[in-house]
């Protein structure tokens, strides 16, 4: 009975690449597939200055052309399932697959209650979701919480942001992070200032270590 009602679903609504929207088998057809490795990066960089509270930052794009593009429409026209796209991609490398089974927490960048209104879901925390669950990490929601809405960060530059970021996130519950390898994800890197404050939050909980993976780095 429920492999028919499988069979059903499939058949309204088959399985398509999220990408470019053409019938295929898997979430990322072969052809896009392709286009993802040709700009990828795959990067794992120390941390660029002593004011950063996190020591290495992961990225698997650079944040121009097609996935610029596909970022956007991911956060802000309304196609959340184009992050499975990124995902499965990610956890097909052996390096950063690797990576990424070294630590025991995974945070996501929380957004203000205001922001999930109006987008209805947090980019980050989907991309934390699955990954958490493949590399056998802890998700945690609730530790990390943003307390006010604020300028959007794409609008200022270097300083304002910096400004504009100050004493957003407060931490709840930090005795759970004490003493564990920390894994914050975010969508973009540009400043670094978000995850930055982040990470500077959970510092006070006397983390072992703070990384950061983001899809893409400006």
């Amino acid at each position: 009975m429920i492999k028919k009602s499988i069979n059903i679903i499939n058949s309204l609504f088959p399985q398509v690449c999220g990408i470019c929207g053409k019938l295929n088998k898997d979430e990322l057809c072969n052809t896009c597939k392709i286009k993802l490795e040709k700009v990828a990066k795959n990067r794992i960089i120390n941390k660029e200055s002593q004011d950063m509270y996190f020591h290495e930052l992961i990225y698997i794009f650079k944040y121009e052309g097609i996935i610029r593009k596909l970022i956007l429409d991911y956060k802000f026209n309304e196609k959340p399932y184009i992050h499975t796209c990124f995902v499965n991609f990610i956890l097909n490398n052996k390096e950063i697959i690797g990576k990424l089974q070294s630590y025991d927490i995974i945070i996501p960048v929380p957004i203000s209650k205001k922001r999930m209104k109006e987008r209805g879901y947090n980019q980050s925390l989907l991309i934390a979701k699955k990954i958490s669950k493949c590399v056998k990490a802890k998700l945690q929601t609730k530790c990390l919480l943003k307390k006010k809405d604020i300028i959007e960060q794409s609008k200022l530059n270097k300083q304002q942001r910096k400004q504009n970021i100050q004493n957003v996130y407060e931490l709840q519950d930090g005795i759970i992070l004490n003493n564990k390898r920390i894994l914050l994800i975010d969508d973009i890197y540009t400043t670094g200032s978000t995850v930055n404050e982040c990470a500077k939050v959970i510092y006070k909980a006397k983390a072992k270590k703070i990384d950061v993976l983001v899809l893409a780095k400006d």
